[in-house]
């Protein structure tokens, strides 16, 4: 959770709505209610084309950094990309920019045990671990293991960020590299909405350094007609229960005409699954994409046990096979887009720390349509006589895995 005083003065600026279709504002009233980020104008947004260009991006925004760079992954690995973002720091450290970074204690844990992190402390980058493991003897006594900060966040110098499904790896992913590539969906802002991932990160950052860096600095309001409005919610198992749930079923009760929704897990909790068939059952074009083959053979067998109710509601449901589509993102109504690191499983909803960014802008929509098009080009579409085919051994395997997904 935002530090208190971070709090106060958030709590003290109104919802930056006022270019937001009425039929729209209650998603931004929802996203405020989980962290309490309101939504603010005056932002541009890039989608990166894939993850090397999402990685070039990051590195020239910090090469060109002058004052900060705060950076924050669940992932980090030692390879081209993980060491090129390492050395962009360690280059911007030197220069007298303030580099803080952070990873998850389980996620990247060959990193900490390499000398691309004892060279990136060298070379003057502040670094902290989220959620340590320790000793795993001890570790019972010590805290939950099965929390982790599952976040990825890039902020530079306050007006720059980066919100997304990637981590910081190369599309290879070489710790699952029979999978890969992982197909991600990335976004690089520029706006006050930079302020508020900075603010996210420092909340992390203090947790688990005891230093506060939140500044106080919030950004003057800017009128609602100038660029994309924006607003980040945080979610995570110190904040109310089923919080990011709330904020999908929110989306999926406010479509229309049509919802999109890519996402690598799909082990929902019943209010979703509802919110999903109703959205078909009204006559919503609903497409739900999933990888075809899955890095979690139990993950893909409990998002199966889903197909047939799904199906039967009329969702269209495909199955990527260009690698693994890691990319977590919701297209509404062409107008309204979410991308993130939360994924639709109960690990995201109740276990894990996520992050993601709420947007209203129709030109920004339809570039994240496109691009969830694109999976749909290089998918299986799933029928319902194929599902009702599968041999009785399959169905049962199938829901017998979904009952374990509050653990998956």
């Amino acid at each position: 959770m935002a530090p208190s005083h971070l709090h106060c003065l958030l709590e003290d600026l109104v919802n930056d709505t006022a270019g937001v279709p009425a039929s729209y504002i209650h998603l931004f009233r929802v996203g405020h209610s989980i962290s309490a980020f309101p939504a603010v104008a005056g932002n541009t947004a890039q989608l990166m084309a894939d993850s090397r260009k999402s990685i070039d991006s990051m590195v020239a925004d910090i090469d060109a950094a002058r004052e900060q760079v705060d950076v924050l992954f669940y992932i980090w690995l030692d390879d081209d990309s993980g060491t090129r973002v390492a050395e962009a720091l360690g280059r911007a450290a030197m220069r007298g920019v303030n580099c803080r970074v952070m990873v998850d204690g389980l996620g990247s844990r060959a990193l900490l045990k390499s000398a691309l992190w004892q060279g990136m402390g060298t070379a003057g980058v502040r670094t902290a671990v989220a959620l340590p493991l320790g000793n795993f003897l001890l570790r019972p006594l010590q805290g939950r293991v099965d929390l982790r900060n599952h976040r990825k966040i890039v902020v530079i110098d306050n007006s720059i960020t980066y919100c997304g499904s990637q981590n910081c790896a190369d599309a290879e992913f070489r710790i699952k590299a029979k999978y890969a590539p992982w197909v991600d969906a990335v976004v690089r802002m520029e706006g006050p909405i930079a302020r508020q991932n900075a603010a996210l990160f420092a909340t992390d950052w203090a947790v688990y350094t005891g230093e506060d860096i939140a500044s106080s600095d919030v950004p003057e309001k800017i009128e609602a007609s100038r660029g994309i409005i924006a607003q980040v919610i945080a979610s995570g198992p110190t904040l109310r229960a089923s919080a990011m749930p709330e904020l999908f079923v929110s989306l999926m009760f406010a479509a229309r005409r049509e919802l999109v929704i890519s996402t690598p897990y799909y082990v929902p909790n019943q209010a979703m699954q509802s919110a999903l068939c109703a959205a078909a059952f009204r006559g919503v074009h609903t497409t739900l994409i999933l990888p075809a083959r899955n890095d979690s053979m139990e993950v893909a067998a409990a998002s199966r046990s889903y197909y047939f109710d799904l199906l039967r509601a009329g969702v269209d449901i495909r199955e990527y096979e260009g690698g693994l589509l890691h990319s977590k993102t919701v297209t509404l109504d062409g107008e309204i887009v979410l991308i993130g690191s939360a994924n639709m499983d109960m690990r995201s909803f109740d276990l894990n720390f996520e992050n993601n960014i709420l947007m209203y802008d129709p030109a920004l929509t339809q570039t994240v349509y496109a691009r969830q098009r694109s999976y749909i080009d290089n998918a299986v579409k799933i029928s319902l006589a194929e599902v009702e085919a599968w041999p009785l051994s399959r169905r049962l395997w199938n829901n017998a895995i979904a009952m374990l997904g509050p653990i998956l």
